[in-house]
């Protein structure tokens, strides 16, 4: 692909949520303080956080463990407060945005935390991204502690793989996997090792994992007077930018997530590792894995996901297993919707100093999730699926009639096809007429769906596939035939009410099945709309039918009337028009103008069916 860069154009003023940019690292800092009030605690007078262990504990923690200090421009966080904590960090040096943090304020965080070696201090390691600033800012505080007495070591982390290695003294840039190097330095001291052995560890992985960044969109930062657009151009992205929104290798047009795990991939294995003055490849088939996906600012979980999933197939299909996958926000750049990918091969060096078992130590710091490690076995856990359990349509009937409720309705099979025969009719029939309704106070739709549901039904029961024997079977048939035929919201709710009508009638008690459990069935079922749809009478929806003929139905419990039921539904459907305003579907987004005059189309589908259902029975 051929480098190309846009040009920078006009934009608008970036919107951050944001007071006095001067002043928003100290804002930043006061908001840890609230979240974490028993685990964190500022140096006085600095930008400097500390774990709570050196104010609380009799015995300063320097003399049992080495201390562990990171830190640079704000902007990348959580790092590098985030990581403070038992086995990681004991403290973080925070710079302005971007910028370095001065060798005062490193040089008062070491000696918080570090005792000097005559008071048997165990001594400080001082972790730093390989930037010119941050390099000679900590080396300055590092000498400085050192000639006050106090054991001071430093290591540089140049992990970018973007970089070309002749391309001056810089170097490669220290980006995410700095934050490896934090844990395994944190399990080493966590262990008691000695400052020279923390340091050495700490050397190995800084060595031994690459990195690359890639992004859809740069970064903008808190205070900016327009939007950073240097990727505004259309389709584009940019492989290899900085951590600081600083050009990459090259920008291109945007490439599907394979794509950019494959190019990923393939920049980190180009550019390789140096082994004896050779350059290698950083892995090969059959080597274990630690794959780091971080999120630079603005990239949602999913994609993340999704960008995750590209990776480590890719490196499974070139034969490497990726055993400890880490996948969210270690080391951001404030927006950037962009993401880099860390890997470290555990092999060599790495598995021979017993580094991943320093990798995998606990922590309570606040940004370091515990990884879940695919342990040695062939096939990943997390990849044999969990059975359907898979359900026949009768199972209802598994384990014979005998169990369900007896049906004391006379002839009810033979009631029971006439009355489905003609609700399905008289709804096709409506059709037009709910057509013409929905399209004044919905999305037109309502009358084609119904009549769908009925046509389906009705060759359901032509084909003789509908349980009729038995209401409670009947009723569960129907809720397939709505759901396989009617979609929609209104073919959800018809489905729900037919299922619950349907449970409802299993745990009849008594003697069993007659007009009054199927009365209150239908209850049942009118409820279960109201309840999983949200909507109430009232709301201008087909419960402003259903509740009306559900209680006409009941009535004082003494006689079924399904004559008064379908009245009370025609009456119910018919005083929507006269409302104003709808608390749920689509007329919910339209003016009481529209909606006056025009009832609802869902409530007169009900009194249609209920009315088909009163000359059967009367």
């Amino acid at each position: 692909m051929t480098c190309t860069y846009s040009t920078m154009t006009a934009a608008t003023k970036p919107k951050k949520f944001l007071n006095d940019p001067s002043q928003a690292v100290d804002e930043f800092i006061a908001g840890q303080l609230l979240q974490f009030p028993n685990h964190l605690r500022k140096l006085s007078n600095h930008h400097v956080l500390l774990h709570s262990s050196f104010v609380t504990t009799a015995a300063h923690p320097n003399k049992q463990t080495v201390s562990l200090l990171s830190g640079g421009g704000s902007g990348h966080e959580p790092s590098h407060a985030g990581y403070i904590g038992s086995n990681l960090l004991s403290g973080a040096i925070l710079g302005g945005i971007f910028a370095s943090p001065p060798v005062s304020s490193i040089l008062a965080a070491i000696r918080a935390v570090t005792l000097p070696s005559s008071q048997g201090g165990k001594g400080c390691l001082l972790i730093v991204k390989n930037y010119t600033g941050d390099r000679l800012n900590f080396g300055m505080a590092c000498e400085m502690a050192n000639a006050e007495g106090r054991a001071v070591k430093m290591v540089v982390v140049a992990d970018d793989c973007a970089i070309e290695r002749k391309k001056g003294i810089t170097g490669a840039r220290g980006v995410a996997g700095t934050v490896l190097v934090h844990k395994v330095v944190g399990g080493a001291a966590g262990r008691g090792m000695r400052l020279e052995e923390v340091a050495e560890v700490g050397e190995v992985v800084a060595r031994s994992v690459s990195s690359l960044g890639v992004a859809l969109d740069t970064v903008t930062i808190p205070g900016a007077e327009r939007v950073n657009n240097r990727l505004a151009g259309e389709g584009m992205m940019e492989v290899g930018l900085g951590i600081h929104g600083e050009a990459g290798m090259k920008q291109c047009p945007l490439m599907s997530c394979d794509d950019i795990a494959k190019e990923m991939l393939t920049t980190i294995q180009k550019y390789g590792k140096e082994v004896d003055g050779e350059i290698k490849p950083l892995y090969g088939s059959g080597d274990e894995l630690l794959v780091l996906v971080n999120n630079l600012g603005g990239t949602s979980n999913f994609e993340m996901s999704l960008l995750a999933r590209s990776l480590v197939t890719q490196l499974e299909s070139d034969g490497c297993k990726a055993t400890r996958v880490l996948v969210g926000s270690y080391m951001t750049s404030f927006d950037m919707q962009g993401a880099s990918v860390s890997i470290l091969p555990l092999k060599g060096e790495v598995t021979s100093k017993e580094i991943v078992s320093l990798i995998d130590a606990d922590t309570d710091a606040p940004a370091w999730a515990k990884v879940d490690v695919w342990c040695d076995v062939s096939q990943r856990p997390s990849k044999s699926e969990v059975p359907e359990v898979v359900v026949e349509s009768s199972a209802c009937n598994d384990s014979g009639s005998a169990s369900l409720p007896p049906v004391l309705v006379e002839h009810f099979s033979t009631v029971a096809t006439t009355i489905i025969s003609q609700c399905c009719t008289a709804l096709i029939e409506a059709e037009p007429t709910l057509t013409k309704y929905d399209t004044i106070v919905g999305d037109g739709d309502c009358g084609i769906t119904m009549a769908r549901g009925a046509k389906e039904i009705s060759q359901r029961l032509e084909s003789k596939t509908l349980r009729i024997d038995h209401p409670s079977l009947l009723f569960s048939d129907l809720a397939d035939a709505v759901s396989a035929s009617m979609g929609g919201t209104s073919g959800i709710l018809l489905e729900l009410m037919f299922r619950k009508a349907s449970t409802t009638l299993l745990q009849t008690a008594g003697e069993g099945i007659s007009a009054k459990e199927l009365a209150m069935a239908f209850r049942a079922g009118a409820e279960a709309v109201s309840f999983y749809g949200g909507a109430q009478e009232g709301s201008r929806t087909m419960l402003d039918a259903l509740f009306p003929a559900s209680a006409a139905l009941v009535g004082d419990g003494s006689v079924v009337d399904i004559k008064c039921a379908a009245e009370a539904a025609r009456k119910g459907a018919e005083a929507t028009a006269a409302m104003d305003h709808a608390e749920a579907g689509r007329s919910n987004y339209l003016s009481k103008e529209v909606l006056m005059g025009t009832p609802d189309p869902g409530a007169v589908a009900v009194a249609v069916v209920l009315e088909a259902v009163s000359k059967v029975i009367a």
